[in-house]
């Protein structure tokens, strides 16, 4: 038997990590400025979270929510602290398509309704619900369409409105900044605009905050740039820092009953114990302001760059929009740079790093990217 080869993948295959470094197995050393699709938050192999999910392990690895589990609610407590949610109730299941599921079918048994509207460029996973609010025809299987979800321009107040209007919509799905069209930032009067029609046509707004949150952008959630509290706030990806774990913030107003949501794996001791401890570093060593400021040093030093057409995006959460296709820089930065980057689109590398990376780190990055502007520029001389 043979995997099934869906991945785009390079050729590389790194056998070890330690903060934003990884090396292959013939001890090559790499950058990770990608963790993984957004997932190494607090670094790879980082000591206080490789010692909480080792004590758990060697106590209990797994149960059952047929039982009380203290560390539910211990990661309850802290991500409603830290996030400024403490109000809010969480559901815990294994990743963001998940989350976004388990919102998306809250938010209609509250409401009593079925259909949603989604945005142009959304992403918000490969499950059946949430990949039909997925944007992108090249993951949505004939199956997943449906007449349900309704795609609007993103920042296009007036056609939510009225959409909304017509009074048969459950809610409303947006992600905090759009990761996977390129680092899209919905406007802050945008998402205010949402907060106030979803509460005026008593639709739910549900914050898709699984690659945007956890203190990527220099806030807990990127919504909390405009001021707004959502109905439901998914997360997953830097929630566990490798560990499959993903959970949606349930507000007040909204109901539980037995039964409407469940997952055989979702909230076991082991995830939560890694859960906990990404928390804890991140309050520790308060990388939510260094991810401003480290943002802000990247957004200002590869504006000017020849290669670059525009870059954007809030703390480490950057999209760089080249004058060309990306295949071959990424390819450059990675066999001559040894540097990992991510992608979006045809022309769009995108930064994820984990929130421990160091100036200096960023600033190999940036050195690489002149370096290659240099050369661009060089070319166009011949």
């Amino acid at each position: 038997m043979t995997t099934f080869d869906v991945y785009n993948q390079w050729s590389i295959e790194p056998v070890k990590g330690l903060g934003c470094k990884l090396w292959d197995k013939h001890g090559v050393e790499y950058l990770d400025l990608y963790g993984g699709h957004a997932v190494i938050s607090i670094g790879h192999a980082h000591p206080h979270y490789v010692a909480a999910i080792t004590q758990q392990l060697q106590a209990l690895a797994f149960y059952s929510n047929a039982v009380q589990c203290s560390l539910r609610n211990r990661l309850a407590e802290k991500l409603g602290a830290l996030s400024g949610y403490p109000h809010y109730a969480l559901f815990l299941c294994n990743s963001g398509a998940e989350a976004n599921e388990n919102a998306l079918k809250a938010a209609s048994f509250h409401t009593g309704k079925k259909k949603f509207i989604a945005f142009h460029g959304a992403f918000h996973g490969r499950t059946s619900g949430a990949v039909a609010a997925t944007d992108n025809p090249a993951i949505v299987a004939p199956f997943n369409r449906t007449e349900n979800i309704t795609f609007l321009p993103l920042n296009d107040s007036a056609a939510v409105e009225q959409e909304l209007h017509r009074g048969d919509y459950a809610g409303v799905i947006i992600e905090g900044i759009q990761g996977v069209a390129g680092i899209i930032l919905p406007s802050g009067d945008f998402l205010k605009d949402l907060r106030a029609l979803s509460t005026k046509h008593h639709a739910a707004l549900i914050l898709d905050e699984v690659q945007s949150g956890y203190g990527r952008t220099g806030q807990f959630f990127a919504h909390q740039y405009a001021g707004i509290e959502p109905d439901f706030i998914t997360v997953a990806k830097g929630m566990g820092n490798g560990f499959p774990i993903g959970g949606v913030l349930i507000a007040p107003s909204i109901k539980a009953t037995k039964g409407m949501l469940g997952s055989t794996f979702g909230g076991n001791p082991l995830a939560c114990a890694a859960a906990i401890a990404v928390l804890e570093v991140i309050e520790q060593e308060e990388l939510m302001s260094k991810a401003a400021g480290l943002g802000e040093y990247v957004l200002q030093a590869l504006k000017g760059a020849t290669v670059i057409r525009e870059v954007r995006g809030r703390g480490l959460m950057i999209g760089i929009e080249l004058q060309l296709e990306h295949a071959a820089i990424r390819s450059q930065l990675l066999s001559e740079r040894h540097i990992f980057t991510g992608s979006a689109g045809a022309s769009v590398i995108r930064l994820l790093p984990p929130l421990t990376v160091t100036k200096e780190e960023l600033q190999r990055f940036v050195q690489a990217v002149d370096n290659l502007s240099t050369t661009e520029n060089d070319s166009s001389r011949c």
